[in-house]
């Protein structure tokens, strides 16, 4: 088959489209025809070599972890999937022609492959650090990053369960955000003061997507460490915040979840731009830049 691949650690450059063995439906697993994958942080974390602890790269490695496309192989045991279905979902090596996918929901007919491709890691990620921090009815919760694919997600999901949500973004995209479900406002410096006149009674739980060094900010603002989770900066624990990275277990409910609000109209996917396989390393230099309103898209021919 062809994928993305590279070879050695680096920047965008180092990935190229080339051979690589096809691989095949392993216990609990379905083989996917892949038709979109998209481009989350972690594959230009990993592709840079800021996961890999200082260990060589042993052989060529295919980025992504989400995706969509046609099952065409299904493992013994795994149910309510049929060769020819089309899904969206989590896997391993996704900006290929074929993947294996851990976790996968069945396509709506009203989602492209695009839009497809962009839900799986963002709504998982969103309900799993939403349900680590108890948002529900009556709760307001601040989401640091909220145009960016985790965090409009985030703004949705916590909107359908009952929550008030505030949105900090770039004043670019305050009428995104806004269109979301969120009252939107600027980050950084002076974040604790805007906060307050929006929430006088006070913010119940914020949720860092963007690792910025916002954390001892937003604990300021909830007043509890433990209410603050980050996706993305590793020095939380040191403030007392909590770090979630999905080892205490994946909420992988959401896809379904998301798919079930996309055709409610209450849950918008935003695909900023999609790119051929081909360039894949011109979607990685853009989604490393970090401005990227919802989620960049590559396309599998």
């Amino acid at each position: 088959m062809f994928a993305l691949q590279f070879t050695e650690y680096g920047g965008p450059e180092v990935m190229s489209v080339g051979e690589a063995p096809e691989p095949h439906a392993g216990p609990g697993q379905v083989r996917v025809a892949v038709r979109a994958t998209s481009v989350n942080p972690i594959d230009w974390k990993i592709r840079a070599g800021l996961m890999a602890g200082g260990a060589a790269l042993d052989k060529p490695a295919i980025p992504g972890v989400d995706g969509a496309g046609v099952v065409d192989e299904v493992s013994p045991g795994v149910d309510g999937v049929a060769i020819g279905d089309e899904v969206f979902g989590l896997g391993k090596a996704t900006s290929a022609e074929y993947a294996v996918f851990d976790h996968v929901a069945i396509k709506p007919a009203g989602l492209s492959w695009a839009e497809a491709a962009a839900i799986p890691v963002a709504a998982e990620t969103a309900a799993r650090v939403l349900d680590l921090l108890g948002v529900g009815p009556g709760t307001t919760v601040l989401v640091d990053g909220a145009s960016g694919g985790v965090g409009s997600a985030a703004v949705q999901l916590a909107v359908d369960r009952g929550a008030t949500v505030i949105g900090t973004a770039s004043k670019g995209n305050h009428d995104f955000v806004a269109a979301l479900g969120a009252t939107p406002t600027t980050y950084g410096e002076g974040l604790a003061e805007r906060v307050a006149e929006l929430a006088p009674d006070g913010v119940d739980a914020a949720f860092d997507t963007a690792g910025k060094g916002s954390v001892p900010e937003l604990i300021k603002i909830v007043g509890v460490p433990h209410q603050v989770v980050s996706i993305a900066d590793f020095t939380a624990p040191q403030h007392g915040a909590r770090v979630t990275s999905g080892s205490e277990g994946r909420a992988t409910y959401a896809l379904a979840k998301a798919a079930e609000l996309h055709g409610a109209g209450r849950f918008a996917v935003t695909v900023e731009r999609t790119f051929p396989l081909a360039d894949g390393a011109e979607a990685h230099r853009l989604s490393q830049e970090g401005h990227v309103r919802g989620k960049l898209v590559l396309t599998v021919p």
